[in-house]
């Protein structure tokens, strides 16, 4: 497989426009447009799949189907919580993949609609439809007794698509980076506003990064290989860190020093709660000009654990994917930007 290190979509890819006759079949990716998504379709169509993209606004998955040869990648329009939408994307798939999820609730868009009911629905449409392999993107955290509501509507939504689709091959990444990611992007730009960082119960969490196209191969090992039918993969990098191991090397790439200020969970979940109480009842035309909310209730009490590949469990390696980029080698392609001349800045002398 040809893994391209560049920031966009296209990518050289083996199979040409008259190939596709010759696919290994269709897989749907419900939720494609997103981060992990645009990975998944290059992904699977260098592994030799036709990929149709089903999304809620066509018209922002548009470079999708750069993803492919013309022809290999389609997309449609299919909202996560309508069957007949559902029916249409799934209809005439070998596999599907649920990439539908949310990092913060806003409007109607809650935890429990995006990420419990719609994974119910869809898996139930997915087995009426005779598919073979579905796929649930789902996260290290996922747990009926987490205090966040991510975390424990993760876990419903694992559960729901076990009792309908039993053969359901179920990821769980720790969290994602790349150029597109909701993580070292936030923290750089956070860092170009503030003269300190906060170390919310005192940085001590750990992380095991993976990047976004190690985890779209495994998502085309979960829909080839047998051996992963009915089976859950935590899927993580090379290494763990802790959160200010990973402070420590934002700042450093982006060459901006600043003080890290242990913030107590006791009070990071007050101001959380009420900065993503607020923002949930900011108009949705306002979103565009605000940027994402500071970190939400859900997120700092995601925090208060570990999110790392748990001791024993199948990992990103038993799906086929051995080698593994690092933070190192990947971030500072894209966080440059942050820097305070950008591209032209000359890092300061220590």
């Amino acid at each position: 497989m040809v893994k391209a290190h560049n920031n966009g979509i296209g990518a050289a890819f083996a199979p040409t426009q008259d190939d596709r006759t010759m696919s290994k079949g269709l897989v749907t990716l419900v939720g494609g447009s997103g981060f992990i998504g645009r990975y998944a379709a290059r992904a699977l169509v260098e592994k030799g799949w036709r990929v149709r993209v089903a999304c809620r606004r066509v018209h922002n998955a548009i470079d999708v189907r750069l993803a492919g040869p013309p022809g290999w990648v389609d997309v449609v329009q299919a909202n996560i919580r309508d069957r007949a939408s559902l029916e249409r994307a799934v209809d005439g798939a070998d596999a599907v993949v649920n990439l539908v999820g949310i990092l913060f609730e806003h409007a109607r868009q809650t935890f429990e609609g995006a990420q419990t009911d719609g994974a119910a629905l869809l898996a139930e449409v997915a087995r009426e439809k005779g598919i073979k392999r579905f796929v649930q993107i789902s996260a290290i955290g996922a747990d009926p007794d987490s205090r966040s509501p991510y975390g424990r509507t993760k876990a419903a939504a694992e559960e729901a698509v076990r009792e309908r689709f039993p053969s359901a091959v179920i990821l769980r990444p720790s969290i994602v980076f790349g150029p597109e990611d909701q993580f070292f992007n936030r923290f750089a730009n956070m860092a170009r506003f503030v003269p300190f960082m906060p170390a919310i119960g005192g940085g001590k969490t750990k992380f095991q990064p993976v990047y976004a196209g190690d985890v779209a191969a495994a998502i085309a090992g979960a829909v080839e290989r047998e051996d992963a039918a009915g089976r859950t993969f935590e899927l993580g990098g090379p290494r763990s860190y802790s959160f200010n191991e990973l402070y420590d090397i934002i700042l450093k790439m982006i060459d901006r020093p600043r003080f890290k200020i242990p913030l107590p969970f006791f009070v990071a979940r007050p101001m959380a709660y009420i900065s993503g109480a607020v923002w949930r009842h900011i108009p949705p035309f306002s979103w565009g000009l605000l940027g994402d909310p500071p970190l939400t209730g859900s997120q700092v009490e995601m925090l208060a654990y570990d999110n790392v590949v748990s001791d024993g469990a199948l990992g990103i390696r038993d799906l086929g994917v051995l080698q593994l980029e690092s933070i190192e080698a990947i971030v500072p392609t894209y966080l440059w930007r942050f820097r305070p001349y950008g591209e032209f800045h000359k890092p300061r002398e220590a």
